[in-house]
């Protein structure tokens, strides 16, 4: 039981924690657990807030044309004298630049994470991965200008009858744009790593090759297919570069080398004005977008799942 201090009486002592109870100091930690909670509060009513909306606004276009009709067929003409709505001309679209876009990040991205963390010196390190960081601070319409007038010309240089609009370009440079996103995320899963596996491999024969490869790597795998994940639904959702080199047209098959139209460059297309409000043109922009959150949602959830599936805890 604590003793009064000595030279103060119990009134004293009762007006001092009077006084301390109304401190700047107790004041700030009573008001912290408010603001804190009135943030989380504003993110969850916001993703509430997006999702009916998209949800009342799906209602009004499903209305009108029947669910078998977006998710069965395959032509996309909803500005046509006879509107056709197959949603799958936009999926086929948005899936040739996100795996374009892998096919070029993934490599490179590791690569870079591998020499960021098993090779580079603390010196290299600090130097090297903030510029890589600046990469992902480019905006987006730069990146789209990039690949429609430096990118597109040297690859019809090497591929003839290349067209001015088409999936290649726009999936290479969503990918170059995505390479900081896996670098960066799969060199702090590996820099985890603790130092006594290294050492400990090395110790027995290993080469700093294998360490990186057959060790660290394993090790870290649940960062590295988060990192992964993560820059795929970046590469889903990109927008600008796609609109700018990409074309506007939808159709249903996987030339990488023909014009192509994507999920989010059709919204960008109907909302810049092409169709009226209120027209069954302008309700599809919700359900495309209503489709395109699931695919995110969907890809967030499973880089979520393979992080705790495959997380190593030392």
């Amino acid at each position: 039981m604590n003793q009064p201090n000595k030279g103060f009486s119990i009134r004293e002592m009762i007006e001092s924690n009077k006084q301390k109870k109304y401190s700047t100091t107790n004041v700030f930690d009573k008001v912290m657990p408010f603001l804190l909670f009135l943030s989380a509060f504003v993110s969850v009513v916001t993703t509430i807030g997006i999702a009916l909306t998209l949800g009342f606004e799906l209602f009004k276009f499903f209305e009108r044309v029947p669910v078998r009709e977006f998710l069965g067929s395959t032509e996309w003409y909803p500005l046509s004298a006879d509107p056709r709505f197959g949603v799958w001309a936009l999926v086929a679209g948005t899936l040739k630049i996100a795996v374009i876009a892998m096919v070029v990040a993934v490599p490179l991205g590791l690569a870079s994470a591998i020499y960021l963390s098993e090779y580079a010196s603390e010196r290299a390190r600090t130097i090297l991965k903030p510029i890589l960081e600046v990469l992902a601070g480019v905006p987006t319409i730069v990146f789209g200008f990039f690949a429609l007038s430096f990118v597109t010309p040297i690859l019809q240089s090497l591929i003839p009858g290349l067209k001015i609009y088409n999936a290649l370009s726009p999936g290479i440079v969503v990918g170059i744009m995505i390479i900081p996103m896996i670098a960066s995320i799969s060199e702090d899963a590996m820099s985890a790593v603790p130092k006594k596996i290294r050492d400990g491999a090395l110790g027995l024969g290993a080469t700093r090759l294998e360490v990186a490869i057959k060790i660290v790597m394993p090790a870290a795998l649940s960062g590295i297919i988060a990192s992964i994940v993560l820059a795929m639904s970046r590469a889903i959702g990109e927008t600008m570069i796609v609109t700018i080199a990409g074309g506007s047209q939808p159709n249903f098959e996987f030339n990488p080398l023909n014009a192509i139209q994507t999920m989010t460059a059709y919204i960008v297309q109907i909302a810049k004005g092409d169709a009226g409000y209120g027209t069954i043109e302008y309700y599809s922009i919700y359900a495309v977008g209503a489709l395109l959150f699931i695919f995110t949602l969907v890809m967030n959830l499973f880089a979520n799942w393979m992080t705790r599936r495959f997380r190593e805890e030392y």
